[in-house]
C-alpha cells in the first residue's frame, strides 16, 4: 500500500473539475512558477523550527528534531506558512491510500468525484492509482490536475482508472516556459498530444500573465496543436487571469490582463476550433 504527503483536502470544491468534488492537494512540486498561488506546496519541511514557537495554538511541536503537526489544534491562521522561507509548510499529513479513501467516503453522498492536485500530484502515481481504484468501486469520477512534467505514457495503469486530466500549459515556447517555471516543457507538450490522442485530456489551462510571456502565441500554438483532436472529443480550454493572491512577494509586480486581452485569448482559441472555453 502506498502513502503520500497530503497538503490539504477540500471536502467540497466546485472549481477543481465538473460538479461538486473532493479535491486532494499533494505536497511537492518540480516546477518553480513565478506566479504560483500555492507556493507553500512546492517543497518539504526541512525542520528548521522557525515556525514552532510562533504558532498561536501550539499545533506544532519540536519532537526529536522534527516538526510534528497536530491538526486538531490548528486554527488555520497560516502563521507557519507566512514565516517559512523554504516554500514549504509543516501542516502535512502522511496518509495511506486507504486512509485517504476513508476521508473521501465522508463526503460520498454529496460529491460527484475527486480531483488530485498539488503541488504536482503526478509525483505520487502509484498512490493515486490505489485511491482511484477504490473510488471506482463507489462510482466516483476521477480527475488529475497536473503541470504535465511526468510522462503519462509511462503510467498507463494509472490512466485506466482516470477519467481525465486537467493539464497546465504554462507557456508553449520552450524558453518562455523556462522563464516561467525554471523547467523545459518537452514532456508537457508530449503529454498534451498523448492524452488528447487517448481521449484523456479533459482540459488544458493557461494562466494569462501579459508581462511574463507571449500569451497570444501560447494560446495559438496550444489550440492549433490540439485542434485535430477536437473532432473526436471535447477538450476544454480554461484561460485564467493572473491574480496576485497567494503569490510570493517578489513576484507580485505583474499586472492582471485586461478584459480585452482575455477576450483576445478566447478568440484565438475559437479560431483554432475550440468551442468549450472558460475565462476566469
Amino acid at each position: 500500500m502506498y502513502s503520500a504527503d497530503i497538503n490539504k483536502i477540500i471536502p467540497f470544491s466546485s472549481v477543481d473539475g465538473p460538479g461538486n468534488r473532493t479535491a486532494i492537494f499533494l505536497q511537492g512540486c518540480n516546477f518553480n512558477c513565478k506566479y504560483c498561488h500555492n507556493p507553500e506546496t512546492r517543497n518539504h519541511c526541512i525542520n528548521c523550527m522557525d515556525c514552532v514557537a510562533p504558532c498561536p495554538s501550539a499545533a506544532l511541536k519540536n519532537e526529536n528534531g522534527k516538526v510534528v503537526f497536530y491538526p486538531e489544534k490548528c486554527i488555520g491562521c497560516d502563521t507557519c506558512i507566512n514565516i517559512c522561507k523554504h516554500g514549504a509548510t509543516p501542516r502535512i499529513v502522511r496518509l495511506t491510500s486507504e486512509q485517504t479513501f476513508e476521508k473521501i467516503c465522508e463526503n460520498v453522498p454529496f460529491i460527484r468525484g475527486i480531483t488530485f492536485s498539488g503541488g504536482e500530484c503526478m509525483l505520487y502515481p502509484d498512490f493515486m492509482r490505489e485511491v482511484f481504484m477504490l473510488c471506482k468501486e463507489k462510482n466516483l469520477g476521477t480527475l488529475i490536475d497536473s503541470n504535465g512534467s511526468v510522462d503519462f505514457e509511462n503510467h498507463i495503469n494509472l490512466l485506466e482508472y482516470t477519467d481525465g486530466v486537467m493539464l497546465d500549459i504554462k507557456a508553449y515556447d520552450r524558453q518562455e516556459h523556462i522563464n516561467v517555471t525554471d523547467v523545459k516543457n518537452d514532456i508537457v507538450l508530449k503529454n498534451a498530444l498523448f492524452l488528447a490522442s487517448v481521449g484523456k485530456l479533459f482540459e488544458v489551462r493557461t494562466v494569462i500573465v501579459p508581462e511574463l510571456f507571449d500569451f497570444r502565441k501560447t494560446v495559438f500554438d496550444t489550440s492549433a496543436a490540439l485542434a485535430p483532436f477536437l473532432v473526436k472529443s471535447n477538450i476544454r480550454y480554461k484561460l485564467i487571469s493572473y491574480r496576485e493572491n497567494g503569490v510570493r512577494k517578489e513576484y507580485r509586480n505583474y499586472r492582471m490582463p485586461t478584459e480585452k486581452e482575455m477576450n483576445e485569448a478566447k478568440e484565438i482559441a475559437q479560431k483554432n476550433g475550440f468551442r468549450d472555453i472558460v475565462l476566469i
